[in-house]
């Protein structure tokens, strides 16, 4: 991963950096290796995320029948 300074802006190069590192999930990749997970707790965070996932979607399928 590559960011550019231009014209001395360091503040938008982190940034944009920033925006990046969150789109491609490296820190949310960072912050779950951090510590040992038991395989079950990770399960379950797993099967958390995903059923979260799946009634954001029904909502937005339902608010665009209306």
């Amino acid at each position: 991963m590559q960011v550019t300074v231009q014209d001395n802006q360091l503040e938008r190069a982190v940034k944009v950096l920033k925006k990046m590192l969150r789109k491609e999930g490296v820190l949310t990749q960072l912050k779950e290796k951090r510590f040992y997970e038991k395989p079950s707790v990770k399960k379950r965070r797993k099967r958390a995320k995903a059923a979260k996932r799946r009634r954001r979607i029904e909502l937005r399928a339902n608010q665009r029948r209306r």
